[in-house]
């Protein structure tokens, strides 16, 4: 765990959703990895897991240029629709991360307004949202509602806005490197989290962590006293 005395303490908290709430990044891959099979795109998973977090239709085009083919905006949206679909087929019982339900309600407890800025498209996300066993709806701000997803700041802008909180003051919570950027260019605090990861603190860190944490419990021990 690496810790800053840089990081302010924040009077809003924005989370991402696959990976750092919940334990789905897994299925993210393999609905991507079966995608690129009916499309006979040759795709690494490695590659894969590293822009999982980003913009589908970003991600659907980076990996086909790997692969000496070029998709065109029609292209990559049906192909981000496609492995959307398959993944809402599999993501039947997603898991909430360890510390996930705990660090919310804390949250709530002292006041500390907060929200889910998400790539994913509205229809993809009712299932990890019900596994956190919520007592009222979050707000939610995903990839429909914005012309540019992570690691475009856009997301995150429009959640800080709707909370009406300056960027500055709210931190964002992933477990990407798509998330990291975004805060970064959104001007947020980025806290980075691997327990439900697909890559490592230092792939967080090369991508604008303020801060690398291990779990959500650990995030949750680094608020100020309250």
């Amino acid at each position: 765990m690496s810790r800053t005395p840089d990081l302010p303490p924040p009077r809003a908290v924005i989370f991402d959703l696959d990976g750092t709430l919940v334990d789905t990044v897994g299925a993210r891959i393999r609905a991507w990895m079966r995608v690129f099979e009916e499309e006979g795109i040759p795709a690494g998973e490695r590659h894969v897991a590293e822009l999982i977090g980003s913009d589908g239709k970003r991600l659907a085009r980076a990996v086909a240029t790997r692969a000496g083919r070029e998709l065109s905006e029609e292209e990559a949206a049906r192909v981000d629709r496609r492995s959307g679909a398959i993944y809402s087929e599999i993501n039947t019982d997603p898991r909430p991360l360890p510390g996930a339900s705990d660090l919310l309600r804390e949250l709530d407890r002292r006041g500390v307004r907060w929200a889910i800025a998400t790539s994913s498209l509205r229809d993809q996300v009712g299932a990890s949202v019900a596994a956190l066993r919520l007592g009222v709806a979050p707000r939610i701000v995903d990839g429909s509602g914005v012309s540019r997803a992570k690691p475009a700041p856009d997301l995150l802008l429009a959640a800080a806005e709707q909370l009406g909180m300056p960027p500055r003051e709210c931190w964002y919570v992933g477990d990407a490197t798509p998330d990291m950027a975004a805060a970064a260019a959104a001007g947020m605090p980025a806290v980075g989290v691997t327990a439900g990861s697909a890559v490592d603190a230092e792939a967080l860190r090369g991508s604008g962590a303020s801060i690398v944490l291990a779990t959500l419990d650990e995030v949750r021990e680094l608020l100020p006293p309250g």
